[in-house]
């Protein structure tokens, strides 16, 4: 069969690696890719915003399943004109997407099938928002409700950080995105995320992970997509994970069916665990970056009838096997990141940075330059393990990070410090 990914991030690239396992599989092709899927798939040109282009390439060329990585493809209803033209896709549509594409949505959700979340409020109004701040207090968390790069949340330790988040989000700083946003009361606990596929009626859990946003060590800095995860995650039990398929997701699945908007492909579910058990912090309706690194690592199975079945039902006779070891994966980020940096710098030591056992680098923002592989984004690598144990998974990360030669990069030294208890 024909595979086309769309997307170019290490979320698409660990998932065109996993894909390229397949037997099922006889030709693999990404848009617009990186220089790392350029190992595993044939990359081509197609502009994956407009549905009628990326459906009408995936007719002419045979495809046989799309799998859309990034969410703003899928808010954009690239998975509809797909749906349309007869070709199966994994991924929700755009009514469906509307789960990570608007946070007061997923709220409205939430409140209509009782899933637990935190107490929330939306605005438009600048002065109307900040009144609600000052009665409620700090700390409170403030969102731009459209899709902003995982960027668009600030979680306000004080009034005066409130207040200066409310001013950016409503004077444009995320663009449309935050023309409303939402407000919400900080929730104490420990975050985690629960990742499940579904057909739209069946769920099936394929891993937790737990990431860093934050762009410096010690939780420190501005929030990022993404700065490394690890899978498992600890705090993901047996019985967290019970009640938060009952409580949140299933609730959640049975919900937008039956307003005529079932959701088909990954559900990824934020989750703040606390005294009293998970509640929702937010929804995003595609694989996590950095989190898929670490889940495709572990999943020992066949992925491509796990994609299928989501995409074309019949996902209740499907079963996912895991390796019992851990994965880890450190983001190298080009200097600036999540501010302004500089593009095409040369990586070198690669080659010599996965030839250590057990590590495996995925590819963010490069492209192939005429002297080898060059930074072509914000984060740029995913420096990735899988190990007998977490603290061995972490030191042949960090192992393979120093072959690599790229004095334009920086990367956190503390990934999976909530689970090793502490950096390096």
């Amino acid at each position: 069969m024909h595979v086309l990914v769309l997307g170019s991030g290490g979320r698409e690239h660990a998932l065109a690696w996993k894909i390229a396992q397949s037997p099922l599989v006889t030709r693999l092709s990404a848009a617009p890719g990186n220089a790392g899927i350029l190992d595993v798939a044939e990359c081509c040109s197609i502009e994956i915003m407009n549905g009628q282009a990326v459906a009408d390439w995936a007719t002419s060329n045979a495809v046989d399943l799309v799998v859309v990585g990034p969410e703003a493809p899928l808010a954009a209803g690239v998975a509809d004109s797909l749906r349309d033209a007869g070709v199966a896709v994994f991924g929700p549509s755009a009514a469906a997407a509307q789960l990570e594409a608007s946070k007061a949505f997923t709220k409205e959700i939430c409140d209509a099938c009782g899933a637990p979340t935190a107490k929330w409020a939306r605005f438009s109004d600048a002065e109307v928002a900040l009144a609600y701040v000052r009665s409620e207090g700090a700390p409170i968390v403030i969102k731009a409700d459209g899709l902003a790069a995982g960027k668009g949340v600030v979680v306000a330790e004080t009034l005066e950080q409130a207040e200066t988040a409310i001013a950016d989000m409503l004077g444009g700083a995320f663009g449309n995105a935050g023309a409303e946003i939402v407000i919400e009361e900080f929730m104490e606990g420990e975050e985690v995320s629960l990742f499940v596929l579904t057909d739209g009626e069946s769920v099936l859990p394929i891993g937790s992970a737990q990431d860093h946003k934050r762009a410096f060590d010690g939780d420190q800095g501005p929030n990022t997509g993404g700065m490394g995860a690890y899978s498992p995650a600890p705090v993901m039990t047996s019985d967290v994970e019970a009640q938060a398929l009952n409580r949140i997701v299933r609730p959640t699945i049975t919900e937008m069916a039956r307003r005529g908007a079932p959701f088909q492909g990954v559900l990824f579910a934020g989750l703040m665990v606390g005294p009293n058990g998970p509640r929702l912090v937010e929804y995003n309706v595609r694989f996590g970056d950095p989190e898929c690194q670490v889940l495709m690592l572990r999943l020992q199975s066949d992925i491509t009838p796990l994609l299928l079945a989501s995409a074309k039902g019949g996902l209740e006779h499907c079963g996912a096997d895991w390796r019992p070891e851990p994965a880890i994966t450190v983001v190298m980020a080009a200097s600036g990141y999540p501010g302004d940096y500089e593009k095409g710098t040369r990586i070198r030591g690669l080659e010599k940075a996965a030839e250590i056992e057990g590590a495996m680098i995925f590819h963010a923002g490069t492209a192939r330059g005429s002297d080898g592989v060059e930074a072509a984004g914000g984060r740029v690598l995913n420096v990735s393990a899988l190990r007998e144990d977490l603290s061995q998974a972490r030191d042949v990360a960090y192992e393979a990070i120093q072959l690599i030669d790229w004095p334009n990069g920086f990367f956190r030294r503390d990934i999976g410090w909530r689970a090793l208890s502490g950096p390096l």
